[in-house]
């Protein structure tokens, strides 16, 4: 094995040192080395090859989540551009020139990530299986921050009894399973996951729940008819900037006239790409920031509240790093390709994710519009 590239450990060990972060040293936050080509390959690799050489053991630290922290926070505080933290060129220009959401390519993300074993993430999610942001502002526990979340959501649609209600995104079917069991409506959700569609099915048996396997593009009001209300959670992030326009237009066809509907979606005040999140969790996602957002939606809907809550998703996440690490020896046995480079990946995953939201370089929005003016005008709650 070559020996260590000594330029590169000095840029490494420069940045690291004015970040407050020690290689080889004895707080939690420190690196621990243990291949000297991790500095070369960090160097010309960025995200994508720290976060590799993570998943293949070329590092460690005790708190990841901190170490990335401390990373994140110096660049904001300095200002400085981080040479690690970069995106090449051509990678942004290709998302900017290419519509790399189209109807043909969106499977990936559920093949990639959403495919997997169901009981993965019964162990990770809790009994909710709600896979987004829970609303910790009266909980102290990740089941009760889910329900809050929930129950938050259905007050701001104004659910009532008899209403019909569109789930684009369904995932697991935790809201539409709860909507209609607490405010008694009608649901028809839909997934491209088809994992995600077989489970939802069994969770909401029983309920007036109708899951559909479908594209959100294929959706058709002549066929389904319009609804009252409209709901996506976690999906948009999945659509791309491409398609943003048409997928408002969507929407607004499949909601009645005076509809609401509420986006809750991940959003960030600038364009960013990690090429590590793209390659292994959600493959063409991008977080679309407040421009592109406000953009999509104009002479179609009225933006009716706008609520960010992007730090009660560090709490989340770090919640569900703490259940798959309890879980990890019943979760290896449900695939063979839950080993150790899969432990590190969803370790990285997870607290890296954690990271960014609690440093505000990513949000969690939740966006409530209507179609039409409401003649009473609309009243949110928090």
């Amino acid at each position: 094995m070559a020996g260590k590239d000594r330029t590169a450990e000095q840029v490494i060990l420069g940045l690291t040192s004015q970040m407050d972060i020690g290689i080889n040293g004895n707080r939690p936050w420190d690196v621990r080395v243990y291949n000297d080509q991790f500095y070369n390959r960090v160097l010309k690799g960025g995200t994508l090859a720290l976060g590799e050489s993570y998943m293949d053991g070329w590092w460690d630290t005790d708190n990841l989540h901190e170490m990335l922290f401390r990373a994140i926070r110096w660049e904001q505080e300095t200002g400085s551009k981080n040479p690690v933290y970069r995106v090449k060129w051509w990678e942004q220009a290709l998302r900017s020139a290419f519509n790399l959401q189209t109807k043909s390519r969106a499977p990936a993300v559920a093949e990639t990530h959403y495919n997997l074993s169901p009981r993965l993430y019964e162990y990770m999610l809790g009994e909710s299986m709600a896979y987004s942001c829970g609303y910790w502002t009266q909980a102290d526990n990740l089941d009760d921050a889910q329900t809050a979340k929930l129950d938050l959501i259905c007050r701001k649609l104004h659910l009532k009894p008899g209403e019909r209600l569109l789930d684009v995104g369904c995932g697991w079917g935790t809201l539409a399973k709860y909507a209609a069991q607490n405010y008694g409506v009608d649901v028809t959700a839909i997934t491209i996951a088809s994992e995600q569609a077989e489970y939802a099915r069994k969770f909401c048996d029983g309920l007036p729940v109708d899951i559909q396997l479908l594209d959100y593009r294929d959706l058709d009001a002549r066929k389904f008819g319009q609804f009252d209300k409209v709901v996506s959670l976690a999906m948009f992030e999945a659509v791309g900037r491409k398609n943003y326009r048409s997928f408002m237009q969507v929407i607004h066809r499949m909601l009645k006239d005076k509809g609401i509907w509420l986006l809750h979606t991940i959003g960030t005040e600038r364009d960013g790409f990690d090429p590590w999140s793209d390659k292994y969790i959600f493959p063409n996602g991008e977080i679309p920031t407040k421009q592109r957002m406000v953009s999509s939606i104009n002479g179609l809907f009225h933006l009716e509240d706008w609520h960010n809550f992007g730090v009660d998703y560090s709490h989340t996440l770090l919640a569900w790093y703490d259940n798959f690490v309890q879980h990890w020896p019943e979760i290896q046995q449900l695939d063979s390709r839950f080993d150790e480079r899969f432990y590190r990946m969803w370790t990285f995953y997870l607290q890296s994710f954690a990271s960014v939201f609690r440093s505000r370089n990513l949000n969690l929005w939740q966006l409530v519009m209507s179609r039409g003016c409401l003649d009473e005008g609309y009243v949110s709650c928090r």
